[in-house]
């Protein structure tokens, strides 16, 4: 089990990093390079200074406001930065200094950002979606949920994969003639088979118990606020993703 040192570095690396996925999460949507220009307002396009880029603590002395024009900042952004942070501790004392961390990391961190896209917007963009379906094959040999040699593992990840994509398909079809409108979107299917490539055709079930239990939770807590989620429809990539990260926490884990 890695020691608190090492616990208090991956917590810090995941503030940092929380910052850069709030920058995709904003600037991907927009078909904007995540690189440049550097961070700036999005109201009177001033330069963030460096001081003013500090993951939480530069809200927090800025009071959530923009040093230039005092426009409010979202609190979307210490909040993405401070789950990242958290579940980075988390994966690091789960996983532990691994061969399998490093990917688990990317994964996780792609994660993140595809569900406040998804959130925000109601997408999942495909450089995430079919992107973790590459990556899950080209990462199976580290990965805990395989076992057996190199080509057994791909082959298990590529059967995971097709199990995931085709059975969420099936399912959305049979859902779209039942409710007679699209019952899953494209980007939730893709993501599916990339919960496959990545956990194999037992973390597809998995996956699918956990989100559809988490979706209905959600739905439910909005109902009891009478606020009823826009269309009746819920961004589902959220879920499909806590699904996943139980998955990868989790690599010997079934709920059936």
């Amino acid at each position: 089990m890695p020691d608190i040192f090492i616990l208090c570095v991956s917590f810090i690396f995941g503030l940092v990093i929380g910052s850069f996925l709030n920058v995709c999460v904003y600037r991907i949507p927009a078909k904007m390079s995540i690189v440049w220009p550097p961070s700036s307002c999005p109201k009177c396009k001033s330069r963030i200074k460096w001081y003013d880029n500090i993951p939480i603590l530069s809200y927090l002395v800025l009071g959530g406001k923009c040093r230039s024009c005092k426009e409010k900042i979202s609190l979307e952004y210490p909040i993405v930065e401070f789950l990242t942070a958290c579940l980075t501790l988390l994966f690091v004392w789960k996983i532990g200094l691994t061969l399998w961390l490093p990917f688990a990391l990317i994964i996780l961190y792609s994660l993140i950002v595809l569900s406040v896209i998804d959130i925000k917007l109601m997408i999942i963009p495909d450089r995430f979606s079919i992107g973790l379906i590459v990556f899950g094959l080209a990462c199976a040999f580290a990965n805990p949920a395989f076992s057996g040699g190199v080509w057994d593992r791909v082959i298990s990840s590529l059967i995971g994969g097709a199990v995931g994509f085709f059975g969420l398909w099936i399912t959305a079809i049979i859902g779209q003639l039942i409710f007679k409108k699209e019952a899953m979107g494209g980007g939730d299917i893709k993501l599916m088979g990339a919960i496959g490539a990545i956990s194999g055709w037992i973390g597809v079930i998995n996956a699918l118990i956990v989100s559809s239990f988490a979706g209905v939770l959600y739905f439910g807590v909005l109902m009891l606020l009478k606020k009823p989620a826009e269309n009746n429809a819920i961004p589902f990539g959220p879920f499909l993703s806590v699904g996943l990260m139980v998955n990868m926490l989790l690599p010997n884990f079934t709920l059936y």
